[in-house]
């Protein structure tokens, strides 16, 4: 033990040694990836934008949507499950390609319905494109400098700088007589990058330069200013933000959440110190790997433990926040349940199983209605938060009690 303890102590010390020689070696590079995440603080993300909506709006409400919005909409309209109906401006801010066509036709729907909808990206998906009967194309920017001027009309503001810009993206085709234009971008000659449609009771705004909603325009000079021009356009109302089209997802569909260690990771003072306490975990354990006296343990007679592991395995996934387990489980539960006291298949819940639910437990067709429908639902879902497990639970404690 004696001899390994300084063997220890030196590898140690080269360790810390090459861990500051690295941190000082290593130059920090900025990242310029066009994210246009809202929990960004990278140069293109949209943090700073994404915090002061609630200041342009500050008599509405500002929400956050992390599902597909066809799923989102949909779940939240006057026949849907939601906590309310949603109302107001849907705003996506780049990466609009990722959404699907039904999430396209709730938007448009949700246009129609006399709400606004405003999308800021280089180009839109082809359903948008054929339904509004709109062309985009891109002009190259062979300055030196790189820069494109932005204005607006109806805003006034003088024209806006955005540095950093290979080309523009612009209207090429659209209705020049329904269609009202906007703001125009400026390379070698003006061109139109954002128009406002007109749609059912609603109205559409589509907008050509994402960048200029990114940390790293808003806080450049007074280039705020236009951001704040942009949004002037939407009606004085509810706030949704687009939160789902910046999340990865995989081949499937299913949201990929980056691990909260990889923000860590990505600092070099953090990572070392992670290092360091896990090269110190891996020296204790082999020091303290020594044989030693076994404890001799009191042998207490067995208890009856069935509620205390029920209750530790729920607090588990409870604190954990892995409600989709809870989810699945009270339903599994509450379906074997139904099948053990009254007999009923339930490998189908539709309105059939719904009649003879509520026929067998004498219960309202309604209530059994709406607990099933939710269940339905839910099975539908690929992401859950607290409110849905809370819901749920009140939907079955209310058909046991009634």
């Amino acid at each position: 033990m004696k001899k390994v303890l300084p063997i220890a102590i030196i590898l140690v010390v080269l360790i810390i040694t090459g861990a500051v020689l690295i941190g000082v070696k290593q130059t920090r590079t900025v990242d310029w990836e066009e994210s246009f995440n809202e929990k960004s603080n990278k140069p293109y993300g949209v943090s700073i934008f994404y915090k002061e909506l609630p200041k342009l709006f500050k008599d509405y409400k500002v929400r956050t949507v992390f599902h597909q919005p066809g799923s989102y909409l949909s779940a939240n309209s006057e026949d849907g499950y939601g906590e309310h109906v949603a109302e107001g401006s849907f705003i996506i801010i780049g990466n609009s390609d990722y959404l699907d066509n039904d999430s396209i036709d709730e938007l448009l729907n949700f246009a129609d319905a006399g709400n606004a909808l405003f999308i800021s990206d280089y180009y839109f998906s082809q359903k948008i494109h054929d339904t509004l009967d709109i062309d985009v194309d891109y002009i190259l920017n062979e300055k030196k400098d790189s820069i494109s001027y932005e204005s607006l009309k109806h805003v006034d503001i003088k024209s806006t700088v955005i540095d950093k810009n290979a080309g523009d993206y612009y209207f090429s085709r659209f209705d020049t007589i329904n269609y009202n234009v906007l703001g125009h971008s400026k390379i070698d000659y003006k061109h139109v990058n954002f128009i406002h449609v007109p749609f059912g009771k609603g109205d559409i705004y589509l907008h050509l330069e994402p960048k200029a909603f990114t940390n790293y325009n808003i806080l450049k000079e007074d280039r705020y200013k236009y951001t704040e021009g942009l949004i002037s356009y939407l009606p004085e109302n509810n706030v949704y933000f687009d939160s789902y089209t910046k999340i990865q997802t995989d081949y499937y569909g299913d949201v990929e959440k980056e691990s909260n260690l990889s923000w860590f990771l990505e600092q070099l003072s953090f990572r070392w110190a992670w290092y360091t306490a896990i090269i110190f975990g891996i020296l204790f354990m082999i020091f303290n790997a020594k044989r030693r006296q076994r404890i001799i343990k009191i042998i207490k007679p067995l208890q009856n433990t069935t509620v205390a592991f029920v209750k530790s395995v729920s607090n588990l996934y409870f604190d954990t926040q892995d409600h989709k387990n809870l989810i699945d489980k009270k339903i599994t539960y509450f379906l074997e349940k139904i099948r053990t006291d009254y007999n009923i298949d339930t490998a189908i819940l539709n309105d059939e199983f719904i009649v003879r639910l509520a026929a067998k437990t004498g219960k309202k067709k309604d209530d059994v209605k709406k607990l099933i429908n939710y269940i339905n639902w839910l099975r539908s879902k690929n992401e859950f938060f607290e409110e849905n497990l809370i819901k749920l639970n009140r939907h079955i404690e209310a058909f046991y009690t009634t």
